[in-house]
């Protein structure tokens, strides 16, 4: 098959996956950004049948290109059965989707990651889910309309760090948009060229203390440096389009939400990130910063991510929602409005899989990460495409 060929097939197979999607659950499995007739085609035609979906997947399978794009392949044929009705357990499901081994995470680990919290949060009396969201609160922006423009101080900053490892185009705008009904608290959207926008949820408190924390996952060295950096990194002018079909669902989205928890770490290593904000975005609201360790309570959230995958597995087992929001408080310390809304995505349906992304991903990487070469490392994450098993086998 000639490789123009191929690529058109993988790039109507996903968004023939993705109108499904879209109508099962009003979310979206791919970001496309390919020729647009392709996706006019796939717009137009009747709904696909997912099961000849899923043979279609099978087809492509046989001749892919690269390893990569094997496991893209893998992956929407997975999705595609599931749509079909064919129902696998949910760690074998997602094993197949993110070319890793998802399972139950021991409450060890969180109850390690509450004893780093503790020491890390300020010293107060009741239980530690109220010192976390007392935190919180004392660095919340009283109006989040102010939010914009400290939001481009950070991209500036995080963006300047982010040079460091790989140069970045020295006309990149990247824009802070406020929006509503979202289920996201905020996301960062590579619109093409040197343009990015990174949307926040005003409906939602905003704590000052994750500023540098949100700015550096959903913009530099995040999603949208290695959006950016992939395509330019990959020849997309020369005939490449695999960086512009991009399957949601998938192994690259693991390693790129590993990339997005350990993205203020990378541009701010130990206590750089308070320290910057201290001196650059607290002054500017008249909220003073509680005596806290930034960088371990990060830590100890990102940890708290598997929390979210445990109930995930509960769900899809059938428990009833008292018992994921009991666990959600218990285990994640959320609060029973944080717990209600987490719940919807949570759920059985065919984007299950992508939760375990969060933590499996910064596992992966957490360990991949501690090296002679990190810059390098960073430097790939950033501008080559990865497997996870390309990072289990190198680090």
């Amino acid at each position: 098959m000639a490789d123009h060929d191929w690529q058109r097939d993988h790039a109507l197979l996903a968004l023939r996956i993705n109108r499904l999607v879209t109508g099962y659950s009003g979310g979206t499995a791919v970001i496309y950004r390919g020729p647009v007739e392709w996706s006019r085609q796939a717009e137009s035609e009747p709904e696909p049948d997912p099961g000849r979906l899923a043979d279609e997947a099978a087809r492509l399978l046989e001749s892919a290109p690269t390893a990569y794009l094997a496991a893209h392949v893998r992956a929407m044929r997975a999705v595609a059965l599931r749509l079909a009705g064919v129902r696998a357990p949910l760690p074998e499901y997602a094993r197949q989707c993110l070319a890793c081994e998802v399972g139950w995470v021991p409450e060890e680990t969180f109850a390690s990651a509450h004893d780093r919290l503790d020491a890390a949060l300020p010293p107060g009396p009741g239980p530690l889910a109220g010192r976390l969201a007392s935190w919180a609160r004392a660095h919340t922006l009283p109006d989040v309309e102010r939010l914009p423009p400290l939001v481009a101080l950070a991209v500036a900053e995080t963006r300047a760090r982010t040079s460091a490892f790989v140069p970045l185009p020295p006309d990149e705008v990247v824009r802070c948009r406020l929006v509503s009904g979202v289920p996201f608290h905020a996301a960062g959207a590579y619109e093409g060229g040197v343009t990015s926008t990174i949307h926040v949820n005003r409906d939602l408190p905003f704590n000052l203390a994750d500023l540098l924390y949100v700015v550096a996952h959903e913009g530099h060295p995040g999603h949208i440096a290695e959006s950016l950096l992939k395509e330019e990194h990959l020849a997309v002018g020369q005939g490449r389009t695999e960086q512009l079909v991009r399957f949601m669902l998938s192994p690259s989205f693991l390693v790129s939400e590993g990339i997005g928890l350990h993205a203020e770490e990378i541009a701010f290593p130990g206590g750089e990130a308070g320290e910057w904000l201290a001196g650059h975005v607290f002054p500017k609201t008249g909220i003073t910063p509680h005596d806290a360790d930034l960088a371990a309570i990060h830590r100890a959230r990102n940890a708290l991510w598997g929390v979210w995958g445990n109930v995930a597995l509960l769900a899809d087992e059938g428990a009833p929602d008292r018992d994921l929001i009991a666990y959600l408080r218990r285990w994640g310390l959320h609060d029973d409005a944080e717990a209600a809304r987490a719940l919807p995505l949570l759920r059985p349906s065919a984007m299950a899989p992508y939760i375990f992304g969060y933590y499996h991903g910064w596992r992966l990487l957490d360990g991949w990460l501690v090296a002679p070469d990190r810059a390098a490392r960073v430097r790939r994450l950033l501008t080559e495409q990865l497997l996870p098993g390309d990072l289990a086998t190198t680090g």
